[in-house]
């Protein structure tokens, strides 16, 4: 059975569904998630994205990343992904959604997505799923965003766009003492070239 996404608008406002190829070749917009989670001792949990994945195969970035199918609410389809991918699970806040857009010649796949930022804290200890993950490792926050600059090439494109609002809202979190029934109001940032 072909896979679907949840075509959206600017707002993201859901407009429709599309074949998940589709979505990736012609470049429409679309929902997708990704889930970071935080240990104890501050560091994040990254995966290392299987080298057969439709791109960015071989690529580290954060723990989880997928889209919700249709009639699926995003954070759920984040904890199923969580589950599926890392066999993990922990309550998961929202932190913010953004939008990018970023060709990938080689493969002529266009990701154009509204995506939406999960954080969690966890110190449970993954056992990836093979087909999904090829390595993980924790690093901590301050030896990431040296990696980053240091080995730009290394990274997967939406995790280095999406990093520095993560680590905001996890300093964020961590002065106020983050518990899962405090909401934060999502915001929408364009991150483009």
């Amino acid at each position: 059975m072909e896979r679907k996404v949840i075509v959206v608008n600017q707002q993201g406002q859901e407009i429709g569904s599309e074949s998940l190829l589709k979505a990736h070749t012609a470049g429409t917009l679309h929902r997708s998630f990704g889930v970071f989670i935080i240990n104890s001792q501050n560091h994040m949990l990254l995966q290392k994205r299987n080298i057969n994945k439709m791109h960015s195969g071989g690529l580290w970035c954060n723990t989880c990343s997928s889209h919700p199918n249709p009639g699926e609410k995003t954070l759920d389809a984040a904890h199923r992904r969580l589950m599926e991918e890392m066999d993990i699970d922990c309550p998961l806040q929202e932190a913010f959604t953004f939008i990018y857009q970023v060709n990938f010649e080689k493969n002529h796949i266009c990701e154009h997505e509204f995506g939406h930022v999960f954080i969690g804290f966890c110190d449970t200890v993954p056992h990836p799923n093979p087909e999904e993950v090829d390595a993980y490792r924790w690093m901590s926050l301050d030896r990431i965003s040296r990696d980053i600059v240091d080995n730009p090439s290394h990274y997967a494109y939406w995790f280095k766009r999406a990093f520095d609002s993560v680590i905001l809202f996890i300093k964020e979190c961590q002065k106020e003492h983050f518990s899962t029934e405090r909401t934060l109001q999502p915001s929408v940032k364009e991150l483009t070239h």
